[in-house]
């Protein structure tokens, strides 16, 4: 076969299977159905499956150290974060199952390439929070990081983020920065995934949340809708 002629073949069939297809949405594919899915199952606190006791207890207070209640907000650890975290740990997100890993791992690759790793969130975590611990009980004669006062916490994690102190087994800094994005997340995401409780950081940026459209207020354009954030918690509700 000439390539002139398998090209136009090949032509040919991507032009009527787009054309089957769009068929197909015309005659009966649309409109989209509003929850014709439902979403994943909510995470129900109660027993972690990540952290172990003394995990949850510094991973908490770090919760709250990174985001601290204040007069816009709940903080960290009341908004679930250390919940939505221990989740996201001990699930896909944890174990890196989206991740390419077999090296060859250069860790001062280019700056647009990012961070590259050969272990997996989770062990990261497990390193991270033990070399954390241990740098606050040598620096504090024995205490915990629990144990400090929030001016130290603040002080010890200042020192980690510069590179100044840094912590065995694991990129300080790298992990520091971790533990920020993983709190923001908690904090953002639908409360479906254990943080955000009563959607306070969606309240306190004015986002709406998981709602399906706003056709019923699209001309009300200048005004102050009041809107109300809404969750994918909302279809376990009614069902």
């Amino acid at each position: 076969m000439k390539r002139r002629h398998f090209l136009t073949s090949m032509a040919v069939l991507l032009f009527s299977t787009a054309l089957k297809v769009k068929a197909k949405i015309f005659s009966g594919g649309m409109p989209w159905i509003i929850h014709s899915v439902r979403p994943p199952k909510p995470v129900v606190a109660g027993e972690w499956t990540f952290f172990t006791a003394d995990e949850v207890s510094l991973i908490e207070t770090l919760a709250d150290r990174i985001i601290p209640a204040d007069e816009l907000s709940i903080g960290g650890k009341e908004a679930g974060c250390a919940v939505f975290l221990d989740r996201q740990l001990s699930g896909d997100y944890g174990n890196a199952v989206t991740t390419y890993r077999l090296g060859p791992v250069i860790q001062d690759g280019l700056p647009q390439a990012g961070p590259q790793y050969k272990d997996t969130p989770a062990e990261r975590y497990r390193l991270g929070l033990a070399a954390l611990n241990s740098v606050a009980k040598a620096r504090n004669a024995g205490k915990n990081f629990t144990e400090l006062t929030g001016e130290q916490q603040d002080d010890l994690l200042r020192r980690v983020e510069s590179g100044e102190i840094p912590l065995t087994g694991v990129n300080g800094q790298l992990f520091f920065n971790m533990l920020v994005q993983n709190m923001r997340e908690g904090f953002f995401s639908d409360p479906l995934y254990g943080g955000n409780k009563d959607m306070a950081g969606w309240k306190m940026i004015g986002f709406p949340g998981a709602r399906y459209d706003f056709r019923d207020v699209i001309d009300r354009r200048g005004e102050d809708l009041h809107i109300e954030p809404v969750s994918m918690l909302t279809q376990y509700e009614k069902s």
